[in-house]
Order: C-alpha cells, then structure tokens, then sequence
C-alpha cells in the first residue's frame, strides 16, 4: 500500500483529465503560440487564452490580461518584489513566510529597500492590528503567505488587505497554500498582487504558476527578450501581459492546469475543501492521541491542509525516513524551505514532520499513516 502525504509540496496524483490534456497538446499541437499565423500556433495561442481566461474568472481577476503565466510561485513573487520596489521603499511581511517571498526581500533589503518582520502568535497567526503598527509613509508594499506550509494557520488577508490601502501601500499574497483550497476574488478581498502554483491545490503540472496584476500597476520586468510581437522595438511591450511574459510559454503545461482549474470547478470547491479537512480534522484527532506528539499551528478553527508534529525522543528525519522505507508512505520532514516559520513556533533547526492530505487521498490513507507512526515509535 503507497500513500501520498505531501500535497503541500506538488498534489499527486493529478485528475486523469490533466495528463489526456497535456499529452493531447504535445501531440496535436505542439508548437509555441503567438510565433506564427499557422493553424498549429493559433491552437496554442487558443489553449493559453482560455486558460488564461478560466484562471482570471477563478480568481476574480475582471481584466484577464492582468494574469500572467510564470513557471512557479516564486517566480511570480519576484516579478512582483523587484519589479515594483525601489530603494527607499519600506515593506512589511511576517517572521512567518515561506523562502519564497523571505529571500526576495532579503535581497531587496540589501538593494536599499527596508523591510519589517511582523512576528506571529505562537499559532503562526499575524494580527492586522500588528500590521498596522509596524507601517510607515514610505511604506510600498504589505506582503505575505495566505496560509502557511508548515502550520497551516491562515492569515486574516480581508483585514490585512484594509489596512494597507489605508497606509497607501499594495498588498501581495503568497496563495501557493490557498489556491484551489480557500476561494480567493482578489478584487473583493483588495488584493493588488496574487502569486500563486499551479502544482498544488490547482492539479496543474510542476514548473506552472501565475500572477495576477491589479489595474493601473506597472511592473519592471523580470525578464525580457521575445514576445511573438512587437519585434521591431528594443524595448519590452508595454501592453500586459506580454510584458510579464518574455521567451516561450509552456503550452502543454498550461493545458494541464485548465485541465486542473475544470477539475476543481466541476467537483466544486465547497466539496474539494470539505474532503480535506475532514481528513485533516482525522489526521488531527489520530496525532492527539499519541503520546508524546507535539502538534504545531491551530488546532482549531480554519486552517489549511498542512500538519506539522514532532514526537518526543524522536528525530523528525529518522521517522520520515522508516515512514516511507517501511511503509511506502510518503512525507515531508525538516524545514520545508521556511525556516523563519521554525523560528517562530520553535521547531529550529530540526524542523517537524509534515504531513498534507489532498483530495485524492482516504480515511484507510490516514488510518494506515497513524498506525505505522504508532508502530514506529512503539
């Protein structure tokens, strides 16, 4: 019996509908868009437009053209860090945030730029009330994660996102835990900036992400090079989301994450989400009643699909380790590249075991997990 229980890093497995839409662009279609008036290149430009179409709905983005395609999370992150922030720029995040937004505003702090930590209550959660002291009048950006990869705590992006318009700053997530879990309309929430993977809680393939840009904000790009027009100017194209968008999309990628956001749409969120946190909530129960099992983030209320533990007497990495070479169970284990988060809820440097259920997973998967844990520590 194999069981998958790292969801938080990639979702696996995909729906079927992913491969059969991935296969059938590499075959039947199989060239770039936007690089020719041929029949092969306008069903390219087709795949990304409705994709990008779907994805802009999903999110609540009203101008599609906003959403630009990136091959991760943290690449969307950093477009949206270097491109918006200069020297003198003041930002505030959290002492909880993934690598993926920590380490762009550490290089950014060494550019000129200053950057706050809020740190978090013991759970993970960050105030907003904590988010508005630490703003100032220099203040560019508010950015931070959605729900954490360790804890699972979810931030109050709601409230998050009223203070920083009120301190005149734009306010970045990090949605690479939220997507495809929580609903996410990133007008009615006033979110300017939304990063987010297509592997995870999206049922896309690795090496696909997005970014969505609000009205009237101009990023420098990451990047520049072609972008199947303009081609006599040497300056990139101002109009999005070509801009964001230099070198050659992964068409048969973005097929398999249309394929996914179908996915998601034709289950229904509501039901997506429901099945994972009862099996979180299971998971939960089963952990409690060890003994000598520490559990880290909330233990209650709303939380995303990740759960992190250690157990007394016990190296996280030796139990991953038996997990998996003695009952082909598959887990996280050490810092999950958030070290900061560790920091905080005092699991550093050893980091925890990490253990996040999805939607294709079942009770006897969790039972069978809590079981082996038992055996192990025995």
């Amino acid at each position: 019996m194999s069981v998958f229980l790292d969801n938080a890093a990639t979702s696996f497995p995909k729906p079927d509908a992913v491969y059969q839409a991935m296969d059938a662009a590499m075959r039947e279609v199989g060239v770039a868009p936007g690089r020719g008036g041929y029949r092969q290149s306008l069903a390219a430009a087709r795949i990304v437009f409705e994709a990008r179409s779907a994805l802009a709905r999903f999110f609540g983005v009203s101008d599609s053209s906003r959403l630009v395609f990136t091959h991760s999370a943290t690449e969307s992150i950093n477009i949206a860090v270097f491109g918006l922030l200069k020297p003198g720029d003041h930002v505030v995040s959290t002492s909880v945030e993934h690598n993926a937004l920590s380490r762009p505003l550490h290089l950014a702090a060494k550019r000129g730029v200053e950057v706050t930590f809020v740190p978090s209550e013991a759970c993970g959660v960050v105030s907003e009330q904590d988010i508005a002291r630490a703003m100032r009048p220099n203040t560019r950006l508010v950015a931070l994660a959605h729900c954490s990869n360790v804890t699972g705590a979810v931030q109050p992006i709601a409230g998050i996102a009223r203070v920083a318009r009120q301190g005149g700053a734009l306010f970045l997530v990090d949605a690479a835990q939220s997507a495809g879990f929580f609903p996410i309309d990133v007008e009615q929430i006033g979110i300017d900036l939304l990063a987010a993977p297509g592997h995870k809680g999206l049922y896309g393939p690795p090496g696909t992400g997005i970014l969505a840009v609000g009205p009237g904000i101009v990023l420098e790009p990451l990047q520049v090079g072609g972008t199947g027009g303009s081609a006599s100017n040497p300056e990139p194209p101002e109009q999005m989301p070509e801009r964001l968008e230099s070198g050659t999309i992964n068409t048969p990628a973005i097929a398999g994450l249309k394929a996914g956001l179908e996915f998601i749409e034709a289950t229904g969120l509501d039901v997506i989400r429901a099945r994972e946190t009862a099996l979180v909530d299971q998971l939960l129960a089963g952990l409690s009643g060890i003994t000598g099992v520490r559990l880290y983030g909330p233990l209650q209320g709303e939380r995303g699909a990740a759960v992190s533990f250690n157990v007394e007497g016990h190296d996280p990495a030796a139990l991953g380790y038996l997990l998996d070479s003695e009952y082909d169970i598959s887990v996280r284990v050490g810092l999950h590249c958030a070290p900061d988060v560790h920091r905080s809820i005092g699991s550093f440097p050893e980091g925890t075991v990490r253990v996040s259920p999805g939607f294709f997973n079942t009770e006897s998967d969790i039972d069978f997990f809590i079981k082996a844990l038992r055996e192990i520590i025995s």
